[in-house]
């Protein structure tokens, strides 16, 4: 498997739809955000690209199998965990809360110098916790991310999916000609602490590419929508230059006109730290079903 050329072609009258990582409430979010658009008249998933990481991964993929009203309605409709009940699995893995999560990514950027050293360092921390895992995470992950899929089958339209090699740090792109199966191309994007192995290849999360988002990755498409859980926050320093809005003035500098949405601040509790917390996904596909809805008609003259 070889990484894929980032290279623009002429798609200057073209529509690429990046979809970010914002875990499991991002992830929903995402999904209420195109559902709204939708009811309101604006199909989005008819982008000639889409771009998919992490928890964005799973969304394009969804959308590739299901009508994003129906992802809706199926989001909306499972309940909320009760509390010293069966909560539904996320992630079986052993990284522990996710503020350890996020202050264990701190420490390695810090201690990087740059993006590139920083991609080997989070890929070696995270061989560190295949070696002392039991073996087991790969196949559970896996199942756990298929049952998600209304279809194990790529899409025809473009859909381009992030990793990072585990073992090197190179950033991949996986697509419909790289030779996996969807399922287990969005379990590699979504490996932020395990790394995720297909053939004889180990890989990490999509979003340490460069950022949550990925936005890069639509250079030379006329009309950019992107839409961010995380709000284009970054962890990465300023200078490194992989920030959304970093990637935004080149996208645009390049010619590409580029909208952004971001949660409505009134939701950003539902992010975050709490991002993998189930019992809020209902909220969060509601808060975007609603900011679908009231950006509906700006975002149409935009999009078409």
């Amino acid at each position: 498997m070889t990484p894929l050329s980032t290279t623009p072609s002429d798609n200057s009258g073209a529509r690429a739809l990046v979809l970010g990582g914002g875990g499991s409430t991002g992830n929903a979010w995402l999904i209420g955000v195109v559902a709204g658009l939708l009811e309101s008249g604006l199909d989005v998933t008819a982008a000639d690209l889409t771009v998919g990481t992490s928890a964005g991964s799973t969304a394009a993929a969804q959308f590739s199998g299901a009508s994003p009203t129906d992802l809706l309605a199926a989001t909306l409709a499972v309940p909320a965990p009760q509390q010293g009940g069966a909560a539904r699995p996320s992630r079986p893995h052993r990284s522990g809360p996710v503020v350890d999560h996020l202050e264990r990514r701190r420490k390695i950027i810090a201690s990087s110098g740059d993006v590139a050293d920083m991609r080997r360092r989070l890929g070696a921390a995270a061989l560190v916790l295949d070696e002392e895992s039991d073996g087991t995470w790969q196949a559970q992950w896996r199942a756990t991310v298929a049952a998600r899929l209304p279809s194990r089958d790529w899409p025809a339209r473009r859909v381009l999916i992030t990793a990072v090699d585990a073992r090197t740090g190179e950033p991949i792109l996986l697509d419909r000609d790289s030779g996996v199966d969807l399922a287990d191309a969005v379990a590699a994007s979504c490996a932020s602490a395990l790394p995720y192995r297909i053939a004889d290849r180990l890989y990490i999360d999509g979003g340490f590419r460069s950022n949550a988002e990925n936005a890069d990755l639509a250079a030379g498409f006329g009309r950019v929508l992107v839409l961010s859980p995380f709000g284009g926050r970054t962890l990465t320093p300023r200078e490194w230059g992989m920030d959304l809005a970093t990637q935004v003035d080149e996208l645009r500098a390049n010619g590409s006109s580029v909208e952004t949405v971001f949660p409505d601040s009134s939701a950003e509790h539902l992010f975050g730290t709490n991002a993998m917390n189930p019992s809020l996904r209902a909220p969060a596909a509601q808060s975007g079903y609603d900011q679908g809805k009231a950006i509906a008609d700006p975002l149409t003259a935009f999009w078409r």
